[in-house]
């Protein structure tokens, strides 16, 4: 069957997919355009699974709320530069998912990965987009809040997402509430909220370091509990200066709005990931050999 202009056209509208490649696979099928889907399909998975070793540490945090503002998502999508993440379709993608996820709220990230778009598994929509713009992604993490109050929002750019679920106040409360987290990054809401763990950890340190001083046993208890008190002020949302006003903390902007912050999500791109230093000679050598 002769492959024509028209056919290598509809083929790529249909798949996304470059010119020589819709064209290659419609010669391999014979002009059977739902075969030369399929083939590209599978190949595209394939290819997909050989970058999955490939480390994805840009990409965007994407938000969904739903219609009656008591619901949210918050998703972080990952791919390997920023140049993909600033694209249409990646953020089209990662929108959507985070709309299925708000739509579905999945149990765990399994759960997530196996939920439809469009007929279209999310973790097989990711694969074909792998095999389109030739990085690999993946979805990391998501939360969904509930809010019987107020929820607020905040996103810094693409790369920093936040999520406040507070009880009194107004929506503008809770977006500088939601903003402030963004900047100033707290682990929890209170001291009450702080593993023990993680409080005993520090005693630790700090207690080794008191008792270089030489000082007395005393002194040094007293010192040990100044230094938890300021660490514990410095990691808490209630305990931080609020940052568009310094002078008092988030607590007493809190209280005097009658407001109280039940749950937050803080996620940024990124975070935790070690980037992967590629050698950029040996980098082009692979994407010349198709790998």
């Amino acid at each position: 069957m002769a492959i024509t202009a028209a056919l290598v056209k509809e083929l790529r509208e249909r798949s996304g997919a470059g010119m020589m490649e819709c064209k290659k696979a419609l010669v391999e099928t014979n002009g059977d355009i739902e075969a030369a889907i399929e083939l590209m399909r599978k190949s595209g998975m394939a290819k997909a699974d050989k970058k999955a070793d490939r480390t994805a540490a840009d990409g965007i945090i994407a938000i969904q709320v739903s219609d009656d503002g008591k619901t949210a998502a918050i998703v972080e999508v990952n791919c390997e530069t920023d140049f993909v993440a600033k694209g249409d379709d990646f953020i089209n993608m990662s929108n959507n998912i985070a709309k299925t996820i708000l739509a579905s709220r999945p149990a765990d990230l399994d759960g997530a990965l196996a939920l439809e778009m469009d007929g279209v598994s999310i973790s097989d929509t990711i694969k074909s987009m792998i095999a389109k713009i030739g990085e690999n992604m993946s979805v990391r993490r998501f939360e969904v809040i509930d809010s019987a109050g107020t929820l607020g929002q905040y996103k810094h750019g693409a790369r920093i997402g936040v999520l406040v679920n507070m009880e009194g106040g107004d929506e503008e409360l809770a977006k500088d509430v939601a903003m402030h987290i963004a900047a100033s990054k707290p682990s929890a809401i209170s001291a009450d909220d702080v593993p023990a763990d993680i409080i005993e950890k520090e005693k630790e340190i700090f207690t080794a370091q008191a008792q270089e001083s030489g000082k007395p046993a005393d002194i040094i208890e007293k010192m040990i509990g100044g230094r938890i008190n300021k660490f514990l002020k410095e990691i808490t949302l209630l305990g931080q200066p609020f940052v568009k006003d310094p002078d008092q903390t988030v607590e007493k902007l809190l209280k005097g709005a009658g407001a109280t912050v039940k749950s937050f999500s803080r996620l940024e791109v990124g975070e935790g990931i070690e980037k992967k230093v590629d050698n950029f000679a040996e980098e082009v050598m692979a994407q010349a050999r198709g790998e």
